[in-house]
């Protein structure tokens, strides 16, 4: 899969006071930039310094067969765990990776920590890709 990223943050779950307000003028950037909404729309988080607990990066990114500059890779042959979202809940994408970082702790999710993205379909539906061992 080939990724145009957009935009990007570096930030921190639990140390970023900042996180949200991050996060939204991401998205709202990105938002401005992206005159389709027919094209699925890509959080990519990489760049991880260790697990959930420390930073990493934050790109909006969508899908091209273009190679341009600011582009990046994504391995078909990469093992993902997908969760879908419960898009009537206006916490689902929250509760969804405190479910991942849940199954973490518990040991029954291996992450890679390599690419992870959330991919937002055209139709509203949501869902989260974590890069598996």
């Amino acid at each position: 899969m080939n990724l145009i990223f957009i935009n990007s943050v570096r930030t921190n779950n639990f140390k970023d006071e900042l996180i949200m307000k991050k996060i939204s003028e991401l998205w709202q950037e990105a938002s401005t930039q992206l005159s389709s909404r027919e094209v699925v729309i890509y959080g990519v988080y990489y760049d991880y310094e260790s697990d959930y607990k420390g930073d990493y990066s934050l790109s909006v990114a969508i899908e091209s067969s273009k190679a341009v500059e600011n582009n990046v890779q994504i391995s078909e042959d990469s093992q993902y765990e997908v969760f879908n979202v419960n898009v009537e809940d206006d916490q689902g994408i929250i509760n969804t990776w405190k479910e991942i970082w849940s199954r973490e702790e518990e040991g029954t999710l291996n992450r890679a920590y390599s690419y992870d993205f959330e991919k937002y379909y055209p139709d509203g539906k949501i869902e989260i890709h974590i890069a598996i061992k």
